[in-house]
């Protein structure tokens, strides 16, 4: 018949030097369905978290607490799962794309609004926890007052998230650079280490192995993932376009470099925290005090 596809035998030579023929497009979600999904299972995950340890006759701070951590630590771990999908299916740095490029920043983001809340909990449980006592409790306006001092970057950082990463990560991008938001999520990776120690610091188990062991894996993942992110970042553009490490910086435009700056100071504010508390926990503990003859 004419006009009809080659068979079999002529088919390679039809179709070599031509372009590949088109794939078939990737099922996606009605609109806003990733988003209300996150609405519905973050909250969900702390209650029937919480509900659970209650129920298992833990105390209402520490089971607040627990259930907190649980969250934070089952977001990193889908995020760094997500991150490490869509990073390795990307081989042109900036081109190619990835439906979890687009699916994972709506369903991540009402958890950064959550947690702006279970941070704010846990704060105020901390001082009903035992040794740790506030008496009397303070007021509401009191309790938010002092959390806001505490970890006012960590909110700042949290609501950069919703406000500017976000509308970053699904309107501005326009497609383009799914390997580096890949790459950016799987920063969550040190969160369940971060998680586990406080978590161990609650029951007073910090002297332990396992305390030590959790803050090597930290210090580890946080340095990997978090700082020496951005260089990595770097040389991969620069090994897309064929640019020296060094001469990348002069090739992006002067907000992508901002913007780059702006995500790793707090990174190394926060590295610079757990170098301390490291220090701490290993060094050598001073010799007790001669007891007099």
């Amino acid at each position: 018949m004419r006009g009809a596809p080659p068979r079999c035998r002529g088919d390679a030579a039809a179709w070599e030097g031509a372009a590949p023929p088109p794939s078939a497009p990737v099922p996606m979600a009605p609109p806003g369905a990733a988003l209300a999904a996150g609405l519905l299972f973050f909250p969900g995950l702390f209650l029937l978290g919480k509900a659970a340890l209650r129920r298992l006759r833990c105390p209402e701070p520490h089971a607040a607490i627990l259930a907190a951590r649980l969250v934070s630590s089952v977001q990193a771990v889908m995020a760094s799962t997500a991150g490490y999908i869509i990073s390795s299916s990307c081989h042109h740095v900036i081109d190619d794309q990835h439906w979890l490029a687009g699916a994972y920043p709506q369903f991540a983001v009402p958890y950064f609004i959550y947690d702006v809340y279970a941070m704010f909990l846990c704060h105020w449980h901390r001082g009903r926890v035992k040794g740790h006592e506030v008496a009397p409790p303070p007021s509401l306006r009191a309790a938010a007052g002092a959390y806001l001092r505490k970890d006012l970057l960590m909110v700042l950082h949290h609501a950069a998230m919703v406000l500017v990463c976000f509308p970053v990560a699904t309107l501005w991008r326009q497609g383009k650079g799914d390997f580096f938001l890949g790459c950016l999520l799987m920063a969550e990776l040190s969160t369940p280490f971060v998680c586990l120690g406080k978590v161990l610091i609650l029951y007073q188990r910090q002297h332990t192995i396992l305390h030590k062991l959790n803050g090597v894996a930290l210090l580890v993942t946080f340095l990997l993932c978090r700082v020496l992110l951005f260089p990595y970042l770097y040389w991969a553009y620069g090994r897309q376009r064929g640019l020296p490490l060094l001469q990348v910086p002069g090739a992006l435009p002067p907000a992508y470099n901002a913007a780059a700056a702006a995500l790793l100071a707090p990174q190394l504010y926060w590295f610079a925290l757990i170098c301390r508390g490291a220090w701490r926990l290993f060094r050598t503990p001073p010799p007790p005090p001669r007891q007099p003859p």
